[in-house]
């Protein structure tokens, strides 16, 4: 034990706290853990002043002090003294005034810290402890563990940087709220999130259409989407077998508006020229009843019968934009030697792939790590987040006693919904810290954030109005990096096989 200088004030305790017994800091340096003991009977102040405690080093845990300016001379006193840094005198560090955590409220970052391995959410070079020794820290300072868990960001960003935040399309969207954004290269501007209507008019029996909701329910959808800014509505041919985009065309003129509509080309076995693609185009702005959409795609890679037609099918998406059909062409599903190829064959027509739509969640990054988004920004394109609440199950709606019937019960069964209570504990204390979001919001504004444009589905109006609260703010990069870490921890959810092709 060290002993600590009375002159070491305003310890990372709120004015209401009072330490029981320790109290476990987390901070950049991942070769210490600074516990403070404190006598319960000694004198501490309203300010949180400490008197006469002691400081004990213990080298086989990874953390180090998150607190005032004041701390600094004793921590760099300790780091050149202990066994563990002797090669690095110095090392430790505390917060410098003026900076994030100081702004944030010291209270909240030591809750945040100790909260994030109380919730089992696992920070690096943090294994060793564990949620039982975090949740007795945290109530030792009458911390909660829900208000805990939001602090994984401040913590885990201290002990290592985040992932970074880095925009998967060049130029396609800001680091920063915004009213519009760019898709790709292209010159369609739209809102940060689209809705997918995926399951308005669906006749595959698959969303439960005609059940639970029915196209009045989607006309209150498509209300309520207009009416929160929502700007982009992405469909396919296939959707609802062409209900889809029949419903969108009648809410349009029904309402008199006219958001921008994504639409896209099914490489169905009986396609095998250009010129299919340009038919299938003009079909669905007839079913739509427009003359221009704002984005074709391509739904899936050519296979199958047709699997050596992927050229023709790009070509026919530049005709389509040359013939004044659309005013941007993508794909979707493609994998990375696809997009490149794509992005060639466009360029070479003088025409730029917008977009790639991918699935991508915090339940399902593949895109991060298998290249796709590497090939997406190599191309200038954005990257469409499709089933970013996969598919319900990032909204915490479903439990134990609710599940979905049908189809889905596959994806979203008993097993998958306990495995993910830990994440979405950790998105609604993110939530709650921005004023009430829900898990959805969060997990809308983390595609954001990472910079894809989301399109979540949404069937009523209040999905709708839900989806629309997942933009016009914005996470900071340690509740991002928080969250990737939590959901580093559940099992990936299933890709659509197609991505492989």
């Amino acid at each position: 034990p060290i002993a600590i200088d009375s002159n070491i004030c305003n310890l990372i305790l709120s004015p209401k706290s009072r330490l029981q017994q320790i109290i476990t800091f987390i901070s950049p340096d991942p070769a210490l853990l600074l516990s403070f003991h404190h006598n319960p009977h000694a004198p501490l102040a309203a300010t949180g002043s400490m008197m006469g405690s002691q400081l004990t080093v213990s080298p086989h845990l990874s953390a180090s002090v998150l607190c005032p300016k004041p701390f600094t001379p004793v921590a760099r006193r300790l780091a050149i003294g202990h066994p563990a840094l002797k090669a690095r005198p110095g090392s430790v560090h505390a917060q410098r005034e003026g900076d994030s955590a100081a702004a944030e409220g010291p209270s909240r970052r030591t809750a945040l810290a100790m909260g994030a391995a109380a919730a089992g959410v696992v920070l690096p070079g943090l294994a060793n402890v564990s949620p039982a020794a975090a949740t007795s820290a945290a109530a030792s300072v009458g911390g909660d563990a829900a208000l805990c868990r939001t602090a994984a960001a401040g913590a885990r960003a201290s002990v290592r940087s985040p992932v970074p935040i880095a925009q998967l399309a060049e130029g396609s969207l800001e680091a920063r709220a915004a009213d519009t954004i760019r898709v790709g290269q292209s010159g369609l501007e739209t809102t940060p999130i689209g809705v997918g209507a995926w399951s308005w008019g669906d006749r595959s029996g698959y969303w439960g259409y005609g059940g639970d909701y029915n196209k009045d329910t989607n006309l209150e959808a498509y209300k309520a989407l207009v009416d929160s800014k929502i700007g982009l509505i992405d469909t396919a041919e296939v959707y609802g077998f062409g209900f889809s985009e029949e419903f969108i065309g009648e809410f349009m003129r029904q309402t008199g508006t006219a958001p921008a509509i994504a639409t896209k080309f099914a490489p169905l076995p009986w396609r095998f020229t250009q010129n299919s693609v340009v038919d299938a185009c003009k079909a669905s702005l007839a079913r739509l009843g427009i003359e221009k959409m704002a984005l074709y795609q391509q739904h899936w890679p050519a296979f199958g019968t047709n699997w050596w037609c992927s050229d023709a099918f790009i070509q026919g998406l530049a005709d389509c934009q040359l013939q004044g059909l659309t005013e941007a062409v993508g794909v979707s599903n493609f994998k990375p030697e696809r997009v490149r190829t794509a992005s060639s064959i466009l360029k070479d027509r003088g025409v730029s792939l917008a977009s790639n739509q991918v699935q991508y969640s915090l339940l399902y990054r593949a895109p991060e790590t298998n290249g796709v988004a590497d090939a997406t920004r190599e191309a200038g394109a954005t990257l469409i987040a499709y089933s970013p609440l996969c598919q319900g199950l990032l909204t915490g709606k479903y439990t134990q006693d609710n599940l979905p019937g049908g189809a889905r019960a596959l994806v979203i069964n008993d097993e998958r919904v306990r495995a993910v209570q830990p994440l979405l504990g950790l998105m609604r204390d993110i939530g709650s810290a921005h004023g009430g979001k829900t898990c959805g919001q969060v997990a809308i504004n983390w595609t954001i954030c990472k910079g894809a444009l989301p399109i979540p589905g949404a069937k009523n109006a209040k999905q709708a109005k839900e989806a629309a609260g997942g933009f016009g703010w914005r996470m900071s990069d340690d509740e991002v990096a928080a969250l990737d870490e939590a959901s580093d921890r559940i099992p990936s959810s299933t890709g659509a096989p197609f991505e492989k092709w």
